[in-house]
């Protein structure tokens, strides 16, 4: 550093001045004291005055050293406060930015707060929004399982009132269209009992109440005829001649075979169709099989009948009776594998929904959380969370 530099040079000038006189140069040391007793005036005067002149001599140099350090310390001391002053320039200068960096530094904290506060505000209000809408979404689901349920409770109860009003009616498969164009369709009936059952044909009891077909507009991408559906006065009238049709088992008409049924509702016909697979592996075994009315599966079984309202109680019997387990062990396998299908369907919907809620949720947060401290106007965003319109306030 310069001021060290400086400072050592004054030192060496400060030990350079408090260094006495060499004694060679000291005139007293040309002569011993019984010399000097022993000169004459002449000689002593001279001497005298020669050491005066030396004296003089060596002050006055001493004096030029001394004013030419003097001014060499000056020079040094104006130099150091020259320095001492570029220093405090320095220091004031390096404060003020220090100051104004730590001010900085401070608003930049205190808006960093605000920021952070001003998002953990907002995804508070997020999240009171989220919850607020998986509520809404969760009420939504479990009022749409209400619906459904009341759905097909209705559904159960319509099918309930098709099948007691479809209850006095047959249904008759096979007959051509146009047919009865001579007698009408209560006269083909007729016909039908005459030729297939004589004995009932005589029974003026059997009174025909109303015949159509169905449906009742006409197909023409249906190859087979529409069906003729004979509604009786009495359901017992319906039951006696269904009774003898499966006795005869071949029904005619004119010569052609025709087929006798009952007429059930849409859910009914498909309630009774799921017993198909296995009705025709019991027949096949002559376990005398029946579908009652409206979808009940009756066999017999190790000499005793069975009557089954599901397939999930036919299940239950068959675990507990080993040979019908094996009778019907492929038939029950391929249902339980439907059934796993459809729940795996609905698992996977529910799946959905889920994903759908969390989609939503993580798409408010990435909303709110990039928007806050950004945006100083509010705005409207209208967001779909399964079928719910939300708007939620940035």
């Amino acid at each position: 550093m310069p001021i060290n530099k400086h400072k050592n040079r004054g030192n060496k000038i400060n030990e350079d001045t408090m260094t006495p006189p060499n004694k060679q140069n000291t005139p007293s040391q040309d002569y011993e004291d019984n010399e000097i007793e022993e000169m004459q005036d002449t000689d002593f005067k001279k001497f005298i005055i020669r050491t005066f002149r030396s004296f003089q001599k060596q002050i006055l140099e001493l004096q030029k050293s001394l004013l030419d350090r003097i001014e060499n310390l000056s020079r040094e001391n104006e130099i150091l406060r020259k320095n001492q002053n570029e220093m405090q320039k320095l220091v004031e200068q390096e404060s003020v930015i220090v100051k104004r960096n730590q001010n900085e530094m401070k608003s930049s904290i205190d808006q960093m707060t605000n920021t952070l506060k001003s998002r953990k505000n907002r995804v508070s209000e997020a999240e009171e929004r989220i919850s607020e809408l998986e509520d809404r979404a969760q009420e939504n689901i479990q009022s749409n399982q209400r619906k459904e349920e009341e759905i097909r409770n209705l559904k159960n109860i319509v099918g309930n009132l098709q099948d007691t009003i479809k209850k006095p009616n047959i249904r008759v498969l096979g007959v051509p269209e146009g047919m009865e164009r001579e007698k009408g369709l209560e006269g083909l009936f007729s016909e039908i009992l005459a030729e297939n059952f004589p004995g009932l044909e005589k029974d003026r009891d059997i009174l025909v109440q109303e015949a159509h077909r169905t449906p009742s507009k006409h197909d023409e991408k249906r190859y087979s005829s529409q069906h003729v559906v004979i509604k009786l006065t009495t359901v017992k009238h319906k039951e006696k001649i269904l009774k003898c049709a499966r006795e005869k088992c071949q029904i005619t008409l004119r010569g052609s075979p025709i087929r006798l049924t009952a007429d059930f509702s849409s859910e009914t016909l498909q309630a009774r169709r799921e017993w198909r697979d296995i009705a025709q592996v019991l027949r096949e075994k002559n376990c005398q099989l029946r579908i009652l009315y409206p979808a009940k599966l009756s066999f017999v079984n190790e000499g005793e009948i069975k009557t089954f309202h599901s397939k999930q109680k036919l299940k239950e019997f068959a675990a507990t009776h080993p040979a019908l387990q094996k009778m019907l062990k492929d038939v029950l396998h391929s249902e339980t594998q439907k059934h796993g299908h459809q729940y795996e369907r609905r698992e996977r919907k529910k799946t959905y929904q889920k994903k759908s809620m969390g989609n939503s949720k993580h798409i408010l947060e990435n909303i709110f959380g990039k928007m806050a401290g950004q945006s100083h106007y509010v705005s409207i965003v209208t967001l779909n969370v399964n079928g719910l319109n939300a708007p939620v306030k940035r």
